[in-house]
């Protein structure tokens, strides 16, 4: 891969600064691999948990003889498991999200975020996935946890060419169907979709519990609305026009685009998800660190 590449979606002085912040699941994690994260099954594994008594069937490997010689009872040593998590990252590619210029093009900046998060988590030896979409699935690396997985998320970042409509809830709805139960879906959007239909689309990833988190990507622009003069704006998802003068349609953009924010929130306030807000102005090192740190406050209160 070329460093040009690795470097477009890698900034090594932001990944210093996250240097020793975790992404921590908020509930129990089932998995396969040794890890770092407590999981819901007990069994024979890492963390001395306690005894029970012997029973029929149980591997003898597993009896604490020298209990047996003070009690002349058989007991069994039972650990709680630790485990691995798996995060899917899935990544919007459609046409609205070309909107912005250079390092705050909404589509770049989700991108960036994503591979930093994704590089963050395998470090911790977890494992992650890649899906990009924008009215189908475009892309799909599977889960892993080694380091050779951010050269292949990066390798397919650098393909996509936006210039789709999105269908978010039919195509989260697909990939609901190539996940296990209880992961972490992380997913990157600017969320302009059906909200009804995004609802069932996650309440289908809820059914199976996982847990969501939505990061709102959106350039301050979208934002703030902060134009002036007459401006012709152009459909990035159709080929619509509109001149207009921006004063007399500010206050009755940023009314609908508060109750619309509204709608989302609510979604996740039903449905137990979280909404993260990103504004492509805002240094990425400071944004992830903020939510890094609020992430493991909230963990830190269950």
């Amino acid at each position: 891969m070329a460093v040009s590449a690795l470097s477009r979606y890698l900034d090594p002085e932001a990944l210093g600064r996250l240097a020793g912040r975790q992404v921590e699941p908020r509930g129990l994690v089932l998995g396969n691999l040794a890890g770092a994260h407590r999981s819901p099954l007990s069994g024979f594994a890492v963390e001395f948990a306690g005894h029970r008594e012997y029973v029929a069937g149980d591997d003898p490997r597993h009896i604490d003889w020298r209990l047996y010689f003070t009690r002349d009872r058989y007991f069994v040593k039972q650990y709680e498991m630790e485990t691995n998590f798996v995060c899917h990252l899935v990544l919007d590619v459609s046409a609205s999200m070309r909107y912005g210029e250079a390092a705050e093009q909404k589509l770049l900046y989700a991108a960036q975020m994503a591979t930093m998060l994704g590089y963050s988590i395998i470090r911790q030896h977890d494992k992650v996935s890649l899906a990009t979409f924008d009215d189908q699935i475009r892309g799909f690396v599977p889960p892993s946890n080694s380091m050779a997985q951010v050269h292949r998320m990066i390798s397919h970042l650098a393909e996509i060419e936006p210039a789709e409509k999105t269908r978010l809830p039919e195509c989260l709805t697909e990939l609901a169907g190539r996940m296990r139960r209880r992961e972490i879906v992380m997913i990157f959007s600017d969320f302009f979709t059906d909200l009804d239909e995004l609802e069932q689309a996650l309440q289908r990833l809820r059914y199976s519990r996982h847990e969501i988190v939505l990061f709102q990507v959106l350039h301050h622009d979208e934002r703030t609305f902060d134009f002036e003069g007459m401006v012709r704006f152009l459909g990035l998802e159709d080929d619509e026009q509109q001149l207009t003068q921006t004063e007399d349609i500010r206050n009755g953009y940023l009314a609908a685009l508060e109750k619309w924010q509204t709608r989302l929130h609510d979604v996740c306030l039903r449905n137990g998800i979280e909404l993260v807000p990103v504004d492509t102005s805002c240094e990425m090192a400071e944004t992830l660190i903020d939510y890094l740190n609020q992430r493991s406050r909230l963990r830190r209160r269950r």
